[in-house]
């Protein structure tokens, strides 16, 4: 999602001078173009995150909307304290923009994932999670965020590639059911594009659904219905168990559902092996990828109707 952000902030920048990008010194071969469009209004902090918190957090009080970026756990779990009382608790409009959230930077190891990033980011004060789905998905989120006077983050990964998908918002059906539904499955971010590589036999038998932003406040009546009709509902999301999708969704469901269902829950639970691997290892290694996910979708499913 590298190329979108970039071709969206210069797009964005050209007719809005007040857009600042700090880079913690990363870009080579994506952020060449925004720095040559924006000029002066492009700086390389260097590997110094908090400093470029703090930075960002007096732009914003100045009147700019400053983006900064790096690796996620960089830009979000480095600088924590600064994002807390620099920027959130005065409710600033800087734009938190990560690259390779959940096991993005594969065989770099538990220093370069983050898989606590959502949580940590929904939770601070005034903060705005965005979860692109597609390449269109960065740009819709970009133009939210630029209009929005808070403080945000936006956690890049690979995008999907999946076709005739509902324009962004914070939730969406990206999937009907071809026969009865046995499942809804509700997916926040890319992880959520395995779902359509599974056998058809399975795919057939699933209504998929997004959640793309975060805080959260209800759910959409339709997808309500459907719950209430199928009983069953998997999530999905390369994210720890704790304060992301699925204890949102729990949460809200409480409060809304007037019949008991199965609820079913797929997360990254970190490192089962105690190794390393490329992204999709580790996603199939914590069931949210490959035959490992066929399997557990087909026994959440095969439980229900026992």
């Amino acid at each position: 999602m590298r190329k979108e952000l970039a071709e969206s902030i210069i797009k964005l920048a050209i007719v809005n001078e007040k857009i600042i990008f700090l880079s913690g010194d990363l870009g080579f071969m994506a952020l060449e173009g925004v720095r040559e469009t924006l000029g002066e209004r492009f700086i390389n902090t260097g590997v110094a995150e908090q400093n470029m918190a703090t930075m960002a957090a007096a732009l914003a009080y100045e009147g700019f909307i400053p983006f900064i970026y790096s690796i996620s756990p960089f830009i979000t779990l480095r600088p924590y304290e600064q994002l807390r009382n620099d920027i959130c608790l005065h409710n600033l409009p800087v734009k938190v923009v990560a690259n390779g959230g959940g096991y993005g930077y594969g065989i770099m190891g538990s220093t370069h994932h983050n898989i606590e990033d959502i949580g940590s980011m929904r939770i601070l004060p005034n903060m705005k999670v965005f979860v692109p789905f597609t390449g269109a998905d960065v740009d819709a989120s970009l133009q939210e965020m630029v209009n929005d006077s808070s403080p945000n983050y936006l956690r890049l990964n690979l995008a999907s590639n999946q076709a005739n998908i509902a324009s962004f918002s914070q939730w969406r059906k990206i999937k009907e059911s071809v026969n009865k539904p046995q499942a809804v499955i509700i997916g926040t971010g890319t992880v959520t594009d395995n779902l359509f590589k599974l056998p058809s036999y399975l795919l057939d038998d699933l209504e998929i659904w997004l959640l793309s932003k975060f805080p959260v406040d209800d759910i959409p009546p339709g997808l309500l219905e459907k719950i209430s009709e199928t009983k069953n509902v998997i999530t999905l999301e390369e994210h720890q168990g704790q304060c992301g999708l699925h204890e949102t969704l729990a949460s809200l469901l409480l409060k809304k559902l007037k019949t008991s269902i199965n609820y079913n829950t797929l997360f990254a639970s970190g490192y089962p092996s105690g190794k390393y691997g490329s992204q999709q290892w580790h996603l199939e290694e914590n069931n949210l990828a490959g035959k490992n996910l066929e399997n557990k979708v087909l026994e959440f499913i095969s439980n229900t109707n026992a």
